[in-house]
């Protein structure tokens, strides 16, 4: 199965679940990732912000703040590109254009030369164990990861999203640890 087939068949498998089923897988998901040793451990989380077929972050947003984390989330600023910003709770959101996606209105950082302890949580439409990522085709979290590429790389997906092979590329960048809440 090439990238786009992989895309398709999981959006086809997604439909199988209401969004409440969804939701209730995520809190599985995020219950692992919140005690996660790596995020335990570090000072700041660069999250995402889910869009509704996602493993939902938007509690655990609020819950990396209430621990004492730094949260920061990104913002698409053009067909290529996305920046970091400081998420300092829902009010710092506002849809954006033109995919409506909530995205934080606080001033851009730099996380590249970064002292601090960073983990990245990553979203993606399929992962496989090995760390490969298919994301739903734009490039911007390789692109990105590719700038930072020592900081510790976490993807959450739901269980049917974690599968054998991932198809890949020499650009694509693999995360260190997949996290799905299979029982």
């Amino acid at each position: 199965m090439d990238k786009k087939e992989l895309r398709r068949y999981i959006r086809e498998q997604k439909r199988h679940f209401t969004p409440q089923q969804l939701g209730e897988m995520s809190l599985g998901i995020m219950s692992l990732l919140l005690s996660n040793s790596h995020i335990q451990k570090a000072d700041t989380i660069l999250m995402y912000h889910s869009l509704p077929d996602e493993v939902d972050t938007h509690s655990a947003l609020d819950q990396l703040l209430a621990m004492g984390k730094k949260v920061l989330l990104p913002k698409v600023v053009s067909e290529t590109e996305m920046t970091i910003h400081e998420y300092t709770g829902q009010d710092s959101l506002q849809p954006s254009e033109p995919y409506g996606i909530l995205e934080p209105t606080t001033p851009e950082l730099s996380i590249v030369n970064c002292q601090l302890s960073i983990v990245i949580v990553v979203p993606g439409m399929a992962f496989d164990r090995q760390g490969h990522r298919l994301g739903r085709g734009k490039g911007y979290y390789d692109r990105f990861l590719s700038r930072i590429p020592n900081i510790y790389k976490i993807g959450v997906c739901f269980p049917f999203q974690l599968i054998d092979n991932v198809p890949s590329e020499p650009t694509d960048i693999l995360v260190d640890e997949v996290l799905s809440d299979i029982r």
